[in-house]
């Protein structure tokens, strides 16, 4: 049985693949290229640790297939006012998609990564649980990806802490070639604003009313794609309390504000589903989460064909559309997820 692993440069894949060497698997390392820029190092790094190891590493350009069904509908989705999860998407598209692909023409059943969650396998079926490391867990980020994919999955440092691959790496006296922790979008350093305007500088700015829920107009946005659900501060208008971003509406092409309290919602809906067990056999008390390192509420779900319809017991942060929501068991395992959106009245 031959598995592929996914190396990046940074700690968690190469602890993967030393946990797997270890064992004694046979293997096959590879390392997607993603971007145009700064990538020749750590590809020399990691064949040098391939070859210690006495394993070939092998290269996958992607550059041209992350553009196109990343980096583009990341961007197009801001500029159509909604808020991406392009980690979510790109574990379903890329890692778990084309790369899964290309490894199984290369003569891999199973693909290993470095991500902090479980999986496991009951009557030959699979399920995606919370990772032991609660701080690192990766599950929220892998809710879109298929169940029949995620059989074929093998993620070794599912009952492993950050800590502890840390110091099996230094154990092995092994050095990752990529440092720097990734941020939680690996393709901008800083502000997404910032990578927008780079990408598409003569993009139009489309500015338009900033109102309050009750209708009074507070002054002028500069594009509904510049402000994030739950947002304070630069938003520019003056007003005897604090005012937070609680909807984009984007038909009229206005931010509306309000309160803290008019921030909270206990409805939320969600589409383009991914079911990972099914309803019939949820548990009674199910939890749902709508951002990454958020913790899951206590709520209903009703599914309606492609349609979730979620209703939180406790009103919590409205979600932003475009995000994901993950349904959870009380004890970590992954039931369901969707894509939010706007919720409907």
């Amino acid at each position: 049985m031959k598995t592929a692993v996914a190396l990046s440069g940074g700690m968690d894949s190469l602890a993967s693949l030393l946990m797997l060497h270890n064992s004694g698997n046979d293997l096959l390392p590879f390392h997607a290229r993603f971007f145009p820029q700064k990538d020749k190092d750590t590809e020399q790094k990691l064949k040098n640790i391939c070859n210690d190891l006495g394993l070939n590493l092998h290269i996958l350009d992607l550059k041209q297939e992350f553009e196109q069904l990343i980096i583009r509908p990341f961007i197009n989705a801001y500029m159509s006012g909604l808020t991406p999860n392009p980690c979510a998407l790109c574990n379903r598209k890329i890692k778990f998609g084309l790369i899964f692909d290309h490894v199984k023409s290369l003569g891999a059943e199973y693909l290993a990564t470095g991500h902090y969650a479980r999986i496991l396998h009951h009557n030959s079926k699979p399920s995606l649980w919370r990772g032991a490391d609660s701080s690192k867990d990766q599950s929220y980020f892998l809710s879109l990806v298929p169940p029949d994919i995620l059989g074929k999955t093998i993620f070794p440092l599912h009952e492993t802490t950050k800590k502890h691959a840390q110091e099996y790496l230094s154990q092995k006296q092994v050095s990752p070639p990529v440092r720097k922790e990734s941020n939680e979008i690996c393709f901008i350093e800083n502000d997404y604003r910032s990578f927008i305007d780079s990408m598409m500088p003569d993009a139009p700015q489309k500015p338009g009313l900033i109102k309050t829920i009750q209708g009074e107009t507070l002054g002028t946005h500069q594009g509904l794609w510049k402000y994030t659900q739950g947002q304070r501060r630069g938003l520019n208008i003056a007003h005897e309390h604090p005012l937070y971003v609680t909807e984009k509406d984007i038909v009229n092409n206005t931010l509306i504000v309000g309160s803290k309290q008019d921030t909270l919602t206990s409805t939320c809906h969600a589409h383009n589903l991914n079911i990972h067990l099914d309803p019939d056999l949820w548990p009674s008390e199910i939890f749902v989460q709508t951002r990454y390192r958020q913790k899951a509420g206590p709520a209903s779900v009703e599914l309606d064909q492609d349609l979730m319809k979620i209703k939180f017991y406790n009103p919590r942060e409205i979600p932003a559309p475009g995000q994901v929501a993950a349904v959870y068991s009380g004890q970590g395992q992954v039931l369901a997820a969707g894509i939010i959106i706007q919720d409907q009245l």
